[in-house]
């Protein structure tokens, strides 16, 4: 396997970034709006018999980039003299200035970074900071400790029970990632936002809830997980809304807005069996790792294609980043593809082809049609719902502020998942869009945060820097509407679910058509399973020509420990969840991944 790709990290539309790297990918996006370099000297590798097919130079699927910073700019040593954060906007590639601005934080980020002095301070306990009131976070501040954020471009959660999971565990992939379990699934209602039980536990000790209410929700809970044995319930509704058949429970209006919206976390329109399939998965991956359903992996959901990136190293795969495809040669007689000539103008044959759906020009798409993700990203000073507890990672479900609006899913984070600084939450939010980011998302984020300045006293907290873009969706367009070869296989661009679950799908189904007779994600051997060429009684034993495994494998060390090595065995034969050790937490780790 040989994986070229034109950026300079990891992942692609799935990756992650410091926020001094996301200011730099910000750059790009607006240097890639630029028209391409010719392919005149690719075509002079092009044989007779042969013909070439020009891929696209420009990556069309982020568009609509808007920054707001509304931190203050003032330099730390006079930040407690600053009462009001004035609010700096720039947006890309509107505003003319824009390039001089990120520039400059680029530059002063860059300074800052060798400055490690005063970086390494340890983050008071939540009661040791209550009676002092928190220093103002300014602009400055966040840039010098730009490398504690990891801001994902794609914003999902794993499901514990759900296919990535499992994929992680059978592969034996997951020792290279650690993971925190959601701690909260909350939603906004009736302008405020509550917390949602779907434990027995949360239910029972919920006080939003009368004694009916518990009971009702439980009955219908109970009912949710084995519903198939009781086709009697629901089959009368196999044509009507997933909504109507709530309605038919006598749910009190609470309780249906939990089932809906947090919980089986579908439209309202949604046929009853989708409805019921829902709440049932949600359902039985709570408990597997912890009070909810979700896992997040530290350092961000970026670090997930890196893991799978080192397993790919680790069996001999080579990676090489900053390198282009230009074209496609084709043979003309049977039309497959027989080679591809790179940005350098080397040509290199292949067998197959597997490329992402932005390298694909319009020329070769017969439906152009895709839908539209907006995406939003905001640092805030704190929780959406302060608890006892400031290391809260939520789920937060926003229904339809306006008739026609789509749902805004949110997810925030604290520092100790290792994507933002202590102090600060990152907050995601995503919708199908029906406007541009900005528009479709700014309404939701004016009425849960306060812009630009919380008030004295506002248990509201304040945005102090936003992004909004918009990423295309093609989760949805089917393969016969790509006008290439048989041999050409195109990976859809991130979809709007929760979950990854259309991605593990598309993936299995490439591999499939490439080898249809080997097993899909392997387990890696354990480090101290490989056998190098020439070690070992003459040699013998199924040697793997790969390089230093210290390469391939976490930063931790050139091998983890015997204890973590049994563990992940074990949790890959077994599958047993008590051995599995999936969400293990060490929040003073180094950086496994993206720092290599």
């Amino acid at each position: 396997v040989l994986h070229v790709d034109r950026r300079s990290y990891y992942a692609g539309n799935w990756a992650s970034f410091t926020f001094n790297g996301l200011l730099s990918w910000i750059e790009e996006y607006k240097v890639s709006l630029q028209a391409g370099p010719s392919d005149e000297a690719a075509q002079e590798k092009v044989e007779e018999g042969e013909e070439a097919l020009a891929l696209s130079s420009l990556d069309t699927s982020i568009t609509n980039v808007e920054v707001f910073c509304y931190a203050s700019e003032e330099p730390e040593e006079v930040e407690e003299g600053v009462k009001d954060g004035a609010a700096a906007a720039w947006s890309v590639p509107q505003t003319p200035d824009s390039e001089g601005e990120v520039e400059r934080c680029l530059l002063e980020s860059s300074s800052v970074e060798e400055e490690e002095a005063d970086e390494q301070q340890a983050s008071p306990s939540p009661a040791e900071s209550q009676p002092e009131p928190k220093k103002q976070i300014t602009y400055t501040k966040i840039v010098k400790e730009g490398r504690r954020f990891n801001i994902d471009l794609v914003s999902k959660l794993m499901y514990s029970r759900g296919s990535l999971v499992d994929l992680l565990i059978k592969s034996n992939v997951s020792r290279y990632a650690e993971f925190k379990n959601v701690t909260r699934i909350l939603t906004y209602r009736n302008g405020k936002v509550e917390q949602v039980p779907c434990s027995r536990a949360d239910v029972f000790g919920s006080k939003q809830l009368t004694v009916v209410e518990k009971r009702m929700l439980m009955k219908f809970l109970t009912f949710c997980l084995d519903f198939e044995q009781h086709p009697e319930e629901y089959q009368d509704f196999s044509v009507h809304s997933f909504w109507d058949f709530l309605l038919t429970k006598k749910l009190t209006e609470n309780l249906r807005h939990f089932i809906l919206h947090s919980i089986a976390m579908v439209t309202p329109d949604v046929c009853t069996v989708e409805g019921l399939r829902a709440t049932q998965h949600f359902l039985r991956c709570l408990g597997r790792y912890g009070n909810t359903p979700f896992l997040f992996p530290l350092y961000g959901l970026g670090e997930i294609p890196q893991c799978f990136c080192r397993m790919c190293a680790v069996f001999g795969g080579i990676y090489c980043l900053r390198q282009s495809v230009r074209c496609l040669v084709l043979d003309k007689e049977s039309g497959k593809c027989k080679a591809v000539i790179d940005s350098n103008g080397q040509r290199i044959s292949c067998s197959h082809f597997v490329v992402e759906d932005g390298y694909i020009g319009l020329d070769q798409r017969k439906n152009v049609d895709s839908r539209q993700i907006s995406r939003a990203v905001l640092i805030t000073d704190r929780s959406i719902l302060p608890s006892d507890s400031e290391q809260q990672i939520s789920l937060v479900t926003v229904p339809p502020v306006e008739p026609g609006s789509p749902v805004v899913r949110m997810v925030e984070l604290c520092s100790s998942t290792m994507t933002c600084m202590p102090g600060t939450y990152l907050v995601h939010l995503t919708c199908s869009s029906s406007g541009s980011a900005r528009e479709d998302l700014a309404p939701v984020v004016s009425r849960l945060f306060c812009i630009p300045v919380r008030e004295e006293g506002s248990e509201v907290p304040s945005v102090l820097w936003a992004l909004y873009f918009n990423m295309r969706d093609t989760s949805a367009v089917d393969r016969s509407s790509y006008d290439l070869p048989s041999n050409v296989h195109v990976c859809t661009s991130p979809d709007a679910a929760l979950g990854s679950d259309h991605a593990i799908k598309l993936a299995e189904a490439v591999f499939r058509q490439l080898l249809p007779e080997e097993e899909f994600c392997p387990p890696a051997p354990n480090p101290e399973d490989i056998i190098y060429d020439g070690e070992g009684p003459q040699g013998e034993g199924p040697g793997f020509e790969e390089a230093d495994p210290a390469e391939a494998l976490p930063s931790q060390g050139e091998v983890e420990s015997a204890e973590r090595q049994e563990e992940a065995e074990d949790a890959g034969e077994t599958g047993d969840v008590a051995k599995q050790e999936t969400v293990a937490v060490a929040e003073n780790e180094p950086r496994p991944a993206s720092e290599e």
